[in-house]
């Protein structure tokens, strides 16, 4: 459940269908990971009831951790409520994504990517 949930969450970080970044996502600091040819991104994002995220992966991990709490609808229709203080990791190039907000609360999290240079933040899953 932990995975799925996990999963699911970090799709709300992108909004288009080729997904190279998020409306809702506000970048507060970027740098390379030392030795690598990676960087390190933390962001903020905040979804309002009505929001909707596509499918996405990232080139790289993604933890997230949830300031606010709310609920969110899956494409099956199932609505999932998302506690303040949900925290998860996402790896490398897995599809997650494709939902709302809903009710009356704003979504808001802190993700920390650890992804490739160069490369989007957000991309369109392998078909």
């Amino acid at each position: 459940m932990k995975m799925v949930l996990g999963i699911a969450l970090a799709s709300m970080l992108a909004t288009a269908a080729s997904a190279q970044d998020s409306p809702f996502r506000k970048e507060l600091k970027r740098g390379d990971l030392t030795g690598t040819n990676m960087e390190i991104i933390t962001s903020i994002s905040e979804l309002k009831p009505g929001d909707v995220s596509m499918r996405h992966i990232h080139h790289g991990d993604e933890s997230y951790y949830f300031l606010e709490g709310g609920t969110i609808e899956l494409p099956d229709g199932k609505q999932m409520p998302i506690p303040t203080g949900t925290v998860g990791l996402n790896v490398r190039d897995t599809p997650h994504g494709a939902y709302k907000v809903v009710g009356d609360k704003t979504i808001k999290l802190l993700t920390v990517h650890i992804v490739d240079k160069g490369k989007p933040l957000y991309d369109s899953p392998p078909k």
